[in-house]
């Protein structure tokens, strides 16, 4: 599986990590995150996760800064995107479940690094249910 990463000041070691995880299951990944804990803007790191998503490039997206909201709500601007705040790993999974959700978003304030790999192993490895959560994500775009 293709995925895209990226973070801002508040990940790199979350990122470190779920990147580990990701090669070795055999992901591809691309990292567009910072590995710094120097301040940085998070919009900068997100759009081109979510371009990779929203164009094909990438089968799924992680997103990570210290809330996990404004990331969040920067790459859920883009077309087919959907992008999920997740804090736990029944949270992942449900993202994915019901909501078809293409990418994760982690708040690395709030949560673990086990935690967020564990979140992160669980968005990968769970399909979507469609039927009836299909009509409802159909209704999401604008």
């Amino acid at each position: 599986m293709k995925i895209s990463i990226g973070n801002d000041h508040a990940g790199p070691e979350y990122k470190k990590a779920i990147v580990e995880m990701l090669k070795a299951k055999g992901h591809e990944v691309t990292n567009y995150g910072t590995d710094s804990a120097d301040s940085v803007d998070y919009p900068d790191f997100g759009h081109p996760v979510a371009n990779d998503v929203s164009e094909g490039k990438a089968d799924l997206g992680i997103v990570i800064c210290g809330s996990g909201n404004g990331i969040s709500m920067t790459v859920n601007k883009h077309p087919k995107v959907r992008a999920a705040l997740c804090w736990i790993k029944e949270i992942a999974i449900l993202a994915r479940q019901h909501n078809d959700a293409n990418i994760i978003s982690i708040p690395a304030r709030y949560t673990s690094i086990p935690q967020a790999v564990e979140m992160v192993d669980a968005f990968l490895n769970t399909e979507f249910e469609g039927g009836r959560h299909q009509t409802r994500v159909d209704k999401i775009s604008c």
